[in-house]
């Protein structure tokens, strides 16, 4: 089998009408802006973990300035796996990977428990086994899809956008509640004021401003903020010009069963949330993601991880809230995401320039944030419209998995008692809410729970474009344009969230 896949369209200039909206390819000035735009999204998401990890470990400045290059090269390759995609791997949607959070903790542990060079090499050696099982074992995880109906769907999506709110709140106020400036008029004051100039802008602005509305309001909060003194620029002092992050440059990999077993449980938790985070952007480009889709998107995910392990990042998944940013932008080319890829990898490559990014103060990113949250939790309950929530069985389902996948958001401390390795999987809402979520429409719906939110509502397609409504309906007409722009042919027994098959895909 050829290496790669020859596909009806590997993406189309803008004008073409064939074209899916996700394989259109952009000029160049406006890939860069949009793609520039993501990173600003996630950015301190990707330098927050080595941050974290690094000062448990003691590193100098410059092994932690290698961290974080390592973390941001690592980053973009990912993401060019899943947006562009090579064999079978990748989602071949605007899908953003970087390091999980969720690694953090069960690493801080392994961190506690050996002194710093033995800590790094067992937490590379776990991360690698992590990424080669996760790439191993898409194709079976992702068959989990067809437990996924509109019901559940929307309750998930909703979930993440929720789960991620206390992340912004958190940027704005501070996450130390003991620093002097916690939650302090300035900060709090930057981030609302970041708040509504990012709304307004959507509001006011038309054509490419609008796309772009979230990176002009994070320039002009960072221009505002810097007379003020809230813009932090010692990273300049310490950033290197150029580094080539080489294998196994921090440390070699070793081996322990019990970390790996505790890693191994993050990708896990990893898998489901790229999994819950694949159907939300599905449902927003109108590409819904199949079985095929999602084992590709999740083998990423593991080559993405073991290939972080390699140069010195850790464990790779989705970043939800770049799927906030497609909703909010209505932008759905995936080859913005590998434009994002390709700086990613520069700032890796080049950390004085990842420098300029970290400038934006987090307030700032926090009052943007919540317009990027806010947009995923609107597509989720854009989503739960084409379930019969008058239905009291469904209600129930999703009153009963928003109130478990709510506990560790409103009281992150909740299941402090319970043991580590549950933990991991508890303390993320995501996580419990998509459990709760599938256990309760097996529960009260059963085999029905897969088939009874399949017909698209009526109308469906004659909804407005906007932030808070860019998920469509599902078609279910007798031909449907394909993934290449062409005439898919007639559409078998519909399931949800899957597409007609494109026969030259691998999956």
């Amino acid at each position: 089998m050829p290496l790669f896949i020859s596909r009806r369209n590997r993406g189309t200039r803008n004008g073409r009408q064939d074209s899916h909206p996700v394989d259109e390819v952009l000029p160049p000035g406006k890939l860069l802006a949009y793609g520039v735009q993501h990173i600003a999204a996630m950015y301190a998401g990707v330098v927050a973990p080595p941050l974290i990890i690094g000062q448990a470990l003691g590193l100098d400045p410059l092994r932690m300035t290698l961290l974080i290059g390592a973390s941001l090269l690592t980053a973009g390759i990912a993401t060019l796996l899943q947006a562009v995609g090579v064999w079978r791997v990748g989602a071949r949607m605007p899908f953003v990977n970087g390091v999980t959070f969720g690694s953090v903790a069960p690493i801080l542990a392994i961190v506690a428990q050996h002194d710093q060079q033995q800590a790094l090499s067992i937490v590379y050696g776990s991360v690698l086994i992590a990424g080669i099982l996760a790439f191993i074992a898409a194709p079976y995880f992702s068959r989990l899809v067809r437990f996924f109906p509109p019901l559940v769907n929307g309750t998930v999506i909703t979930l993440i956008g929720l789960s991620l709110f206390p992340v912004a709140i958190g940027w704005i106020a501070g996450n130390d509640s003991e620093a002097a400036d916690f939650a302090s008029p300035l900060r709090v004051g930057l981030g609302a004021g970041t708040f509504v100039l990012v709304l307004l802008l959507n509001r006011f602005l038309k054509g490419f401003w609008n796309r772009i509305a979230l990176l002009i309001g994070l320039v002009i909060g960072t221009l505002v903020a810097w007379p003020l003194g809230a813009v932090d620029s010692s990273t300049f002092a310490q950033a290197p010009i150029f580094d080539i992050p080489m294998p196994f440059e921090l440390a070699a990999p070793a081996f322990s069963l019990t970390a790996t077993i505790s890693i191994c449980i993050v990708m896990l938790v990893a898998m489901m949330e790229s999994t819950a985070d694949m159907i939300a952007l599905g449902e927003i480009v109108d590409r819904p993601a199949d079985e095929q889709t999602i084992a590709a998107g999740l083998r990423a995910d593991g080559a993405g991880s073991a290939l972080s392990a390699v140069f010195g990042g850790f464990t790779c998944s989705a970043f939800a809230q770049n799927v906030g940013l497609v909703a909010l932008t209505r932008v759905k080319s995936r080859f913005v995401v590998a434009a994002a890829g390709g700086v990613l990898i520069m700032l890796g490559l080049f950390p004085i320039v990842g420098a300029v990014v970290s400038l934006v103060p987090q307030p700032v990113l926090g009052g943007a944030a919540l317009v990027l949250f806010g947009s995923v939790a609107s597509s989720g309950m854009r989503t739960l419209g084409k379930a019969d929530l008058g239905n009291p069985l469904n209600s129930l389902v999703v009153a009963g998995a928003v109130g478990v996948g709510m506990i560790p958001i409103v009281s992150p401390d909740f299941y402090e008692h319970f043991p580590a390795a549950l933990r991991t999987v508890l303390d993320s809402g995501i996580s419990t809410g998509c459990l709760a979520a599938l256990a309760l429409n097996l529960l009260f719906n059963g085999t029905r729970g897969s088939e009874q939110d399949e017909h698209p509502a009526s109308g469906a397609d004659e909804a407005p474009e906007g932030a808070a409504a860019v998920v469509s309906a599902d078609t279910a007409e007798p031909e449907e344009v394909g993934a290449g722009g062409t005439q898919a042919g007639p559409v078998p027994t519909p399931r949800p969230n899957s597409v007609a098959q494109d026969s030259e895909r691998g999956g």
